[in-house]
């Protein structure tokens, strides 16, 4: 068979990866017949280097380029093991406990290798504890609501307590753990307590944010109730001004009690049923977590100062950024009803 290089040319000078398929075939062909690389370049209008490069590629039976591995598969498997065991160990931890099961590896290649089974180091998620029983009551009322759009959610007022700390920035252990192992019982970490913390009532709906309340003291039916005079009936006129809302709590102690459920029905409050141990169906849940992440690279001295920083943070929440988790509602009463009442991630 006989090319014609004129048809190709010599100005095509490219990589490997620019050949053509004519000149691909015709480099194949004429190395099949024998012909050497120089003969080969001139026929296919490219570089020696590039017909070099495709007939070695194109090559079987090379063997494999690079260093050989330093562990075995069983090796690896021992670090899986070993990790999913410990998972809130650090790199170094994990490493001197494989080395000590026998294998010969740096902390970089452990470190490494952990990455490609594809563990990840998270701040773990805390899980409220829900028995049998709260879990059928939250599938069902997520049954119930099902139907709600999110037009009707924005008649919500969501309210809530939030703990915040002058060394909130302090997330304790981290933890090793692949995708979708957020919840997993093994990944999961007890809440940590924290000196000089203030204690924050806050109010939502999709307009927007309402006045916050510092709490002084331990909350029970009678300081509640002065919160919800002085801060929660405020923020209902700011948030939705003549037009008819529900009220949203928690079943704390102090908001469930009979004197404050006495309270809400004098006052005209229309109060949403909420089931037990629920935070993750709670928007102003989100809320708090943007606040903290906000306040992040803040450094407090004390009490006051936390306090300032709260309230500057708490003021520049956008309506928009309400209005975008009160639409987060429908997803997460469906989240709900597909894990079948269990806790969620959001």
């Amino acid at each position: 068979m006989v090319f014609q290089s004129s048809s190709i040319g010599y100005t095509i000078m490219g990589k490997t990866a620019d050949l053509t398929v004519v000149q691909k075939t015709t480099i194949d062909t004429l190395h099949k017949e024998g012909k050497t690389q120089k003969v080969i370049a001139k026929e296919a209008g490219c570089s020696q280097s590039s017909v070099s490069k495709h007939i070695n590629r194109e090559a079987k039976g090379r063997k494999r380029c690079g260093r050989k591995k330093c562990t075995s598969k069983r090796d690896n498997r021992t670090l899986e093991r070993i990790v999913k065991q410990n998972p809130f160990k650090n790199v170094g931890e994990i490493h001197k406990e494989w080395t000590a099961a026998g294998v010969s590896a740096s902390r970089t290649t452990t470190h490494r290798l952990m990455k490609d089974m594809g563990f990840c180091c998270r701040i773990p998620c805390v899980k409220p504890l829900l028995n049998h029983r709260q879990s059928q009551k939250r599938l069902a009322w997520a049954k119930e609501k099902q139907v709600w759009t999110a037009g009707e959610w924005s008649k919500v007022m969501f309210s809530d307590e939030s703990k915040f700390c002058i060394s909130f920035g302090n997330q304790g252990p981290r933890v090793w753990r692949k995708r979708r192992e957020a919840l997993h019982p093994r990944c999961l970490k007890s809440s940590v307590k924290f000196p000089q913390s203030v204690m924050v009532w806050g109010a939502m709906s999709s307009a927007g944010v309402g006045p916050l309340c510092f709490l002084r003291s331990r909350v029970n039916a009678a300081t509640y109730q002065e919160v919800l005079e002085h801060f929660m009936l405020p923020a209902a006129d700011q948030l939705f001004g003549d037009a008819d809302f529900i009220f949203q709590q928690d079943l704390a102690p102090a908001h469930s009690a009979k004197a404050t459920s006495t309270w809400l029905k004098d006052h005209g409050i229309p109060v949403l049923n909420w089931p037990a141990n629920s935070p993750d169906l709670n928007p102003i849940e989100n809320l708090w977590g943007i606040v903290k992440k906000k306040m992040q690279y803040t450094r407090p001295n004390n009490s006051e100062e936390l306090k300032a920083t709260i309230r500057a943070t708490w003021a520049i929440i956008t309506p928009e950024q309400c209005h975008r988790l009160i639409d987060s509602m429908p997803r997460r009463i469906a989240a709900v009803i597909q894990a079948k009442g269990a806790p969620t991630k959001y």
